[in-house]
């Protein structure tokens, strides 16, 4: 009983120890410590590709279709220790104003058009896609803006939830895709402050090159004119 214990022991320390080593995994991995080489991913072919159902967002003309893989997991049955495949064909969550989920790409089709374009040929994942429908209220322009990975920073081969996330905006249609945030700095959080029709956001950086995210790295703080005909972030200092 007394080494059945120990068992347990050093199988609970060992667990807690891979536990740490994979919440440690650093965001950015560097190449002869130059921080703007990082590894280009392909896609993998091997993979099914679908579309969800095209969703409509109120006010604009445009549908939008979420693109993804199929992803199967595997399921222990309810008798015995047998295991089944679960097939998932959603690929995101739709809320009005918002898409969600984990996306390869967004293709849009107008309401009076057969033709699909996609938002990009690169590889990433796009996490969030929100209309700003109130900016489009106030100004007519109708606005997408993504949070998404375009980067394999930390050098796994794939890009994924564990790069690092940056902030994209483009036009309702797709075109004008452009990328907000710095290079190499983890996107915290944005929002929109109407009166000025501008879009503000924070980074942070990784100072000190050791790959994480933390306390010791800089925050920095952007906003951008929504109404300028070329986005682009302008840094500012409230601190």
């Amino acid at each position: 009983m007394k080494n059945f214990s120990k068992y347990i022991l050093i199988g609970a320390l060992g667990l807690l120890a891979s536990c740490k080593q994979e919440a440690e995994k650093p965001k950015v991995i560097y190449e002869d410590q130059k921080a703007d080489k990082v590894n280009a991913v392909k896609r993998d072919s091997s993979q099914i590709k679908i579309a969800d159902l095209p969703v409509h967002m109120e006010g604009t003309k445009y549908l939008i279709h979420a693109i993804g893989d199929v992803r199967v997991s595997a399921e222990r049955g309810s008798y015995g220790s047998s295991k089944t495949n679960s097939v998932s064909y959603a690929i995101s969550n739709y809320n009005r104003f918002e898409l969600t989920g984990y996306f390869e790409n967004l293709k849009f089709q107008h309401v009076d058009s057969a033709a699909i374009r996609p938002l990009t040929d690169k590889v990433i994942q796009i996490q969030t896609a929100t209309y700003l429908n109130t900016i489009a209220e106030r100004t007519k322009k109708q606005i997408l803006v993504y949070s998404l990975v375009d980067s394999d920073t930390n050098r796994d081969n794939k890009i994924d939830s564990n790069d690092i996330k940056s902030l994209y905006i483009s036009n309702f249609n797709g075109t004008h895709f452009v990328k907000l945030s710095a290079e190499l700095q983890e996107l915290i959080d944005w929002n929109i402050v109407e009166v000025q029709n501008r879009l503000y956001f924070r980074t942070i950086e990784d100072n000190n090159k050791n790959g994480a995210f933390d306390k010791s790295d800089n925050v920095h703080y952007f906003f951008v004119n929504l109404l300028d005909k070329d986005w682009k972030a302008e840094e500012y200092k409230p601190i």
